[in-house]
């Protein structure tokens, strides 16, 4: 790039609002269903409407969401986890209505909770007892809405209250074989990042819960996207030492896994944030944060040996892995946010979708130094 010289104010930037506000969109919240990727893009040109994208195994992209429906649930306002895939089925929340829908590939969405003054977010198929695991927002009383975990009938959209009590609920995952299911609860004054409890609740044939326990997590200790591996074991992110580290809960104890002044969570604003998955090996892929940047790595939970994995971005975040392949959302100074495929056996990555197809050439943007005192 050439340097312009110009009189101060008459400088045009290459940077202009039109190409911030209006070309760009929105990536999130990143799925993977069999050979299957999803992503929400949030699109200004259509008035910020949340599209669910699906690309196939051949490599093309469709849009599923279809005109006149906006994928985005309002709990707590700040949504997140608006929809879940399992099987080319999908369940989202509407935008308008905030009604769950449930559609089957290649077909319309379907009303599938009642229109109520109730909200929908964060859940999970239950394919043999036909169910959909989610939090609610209650909004039909007076004063603050009540939240609580459901589980939602999907042949007749009935929903029924499997956990309440506490003023807030994220997170609801089932294990592998559908016996039982961990949550994550807190309460005021605390947000997320405070303070959280991990639980887990063994269920029966219909899906409501018989035993609940405490895993870990209080007042000051905040916990982070609980998550079974394949085999069966709760794994999780916590904080009790200053750092939001992994761990896991086998055999009855809590076991740190990765110890290291580096931060494996993040502040749950938002439903549906995911930093760690599993591979077909058994290995954990993690996104983790160090000295103000993000890296991706592989931790033999066994061995507790961290594999970091040279790639250019710098901000990484909607990790979730499927065989040996892993899909990301990653930034970095010089490029925009992009869907990413990582193959773990070459390491290649290849984007899948940027979020700005035009380039801004590289002279014309400043590349962050971190600073450290």
């Amino acid at each position: 790039m050439s340097p312009i010289v110009a009189p101060y104010g008459s400088w045009k930037s290459p940077i202009t609002a039109d190409l911030v506000a209006g070309s760009e969109i929105g990536l999130e919240q990143v799925r993977i269903d069999g050979d299957d990727i999803y992503w929400i893009e949030r699109r200004a040109q259509e008035g910020g409407r949340k599209v669910i994208v699906r690309r196939s195994k051949d490599g093309r992209a469709s849009d599923i969401t279809p005109a006149g429906f906006n994928a985005r649930t309002r709990v707590h306002e700040y949504g997140g986890g608006d929809y879940a895939v399992c099987g080319a089925r999908i369940i989202f929340s509407n935008f308008a209505d905030q009604r769950l829908y449930l559609q089957d590939m290649g077909s319309e969405p379907k009303p599938l909770t009642e229109q109520a003054p109730l909200r929908y977010a964060d859940g999970r198929f239950d394919g043999p007892r036909n169910l959909f695991f989610c939090v609610r927002e209650d909004h039909t009383g007076a004063g603050e809405a009540v939240n609580a975990i459901v589980r939602v009938d999907l042949t007749t959209g009935d929903a029924a209250i499997i956990v309440s009590g506490n003023d807030f609920y994220s997170s609801p995952r089932l294990n592998p074989d559908g016996s039982r299911l961990a949550w994550l609860t807190w309460n005021h004054p605390n947000m997320p990042w405070d303070g959280t409890e991990l639980w887990i609740g063994k269920l029966n044939e219909t899906g409501a819960i018989i035993e609940k326990e405490k895993i870990a997590g209080g007042a000051d200790e905040s916990i982070f996207q609980p998550e079974w591996s394949p085999d069966g074991i709760l794994h999780f992110v916590s904080d009790p030492t200053g750092w939001w580290n992994l761990y896991r809960w086998k055999d009855d104890e809590i076991e740190p896994l990765c110890p290291r002044n580096a931060e494996f969570g993040q502040p749950q604003w938002v439903f549906g944030a995911s930093l760690y998955g599993f591979t077909a090996d058994g290995k954990i892929v993690a996104s983790y944060a160090k000295d103000g940047c993000d890296y991706l790595a592989t931790l033999n939970a066994d061995s507790k040996t961290l594999d970091t994995i040279e790639l250019p971005f710098t901000a990484i975040s909607q990790v979730h892995c499927a065989g040996n392949t892993v899909v990301f959302i990653g930034s970095s100074p010089t490029e925009s946010s992009s869907v990413v495929a990582l193959d773990l056996t070459t390491r290649e990555f290849e984007a899948l979708r940027h979020s700005r197809e035009s380039s801004i050439e590289a002279g014309y943007l400043t590349q962050a130094r971190a600073v450290e005192f």
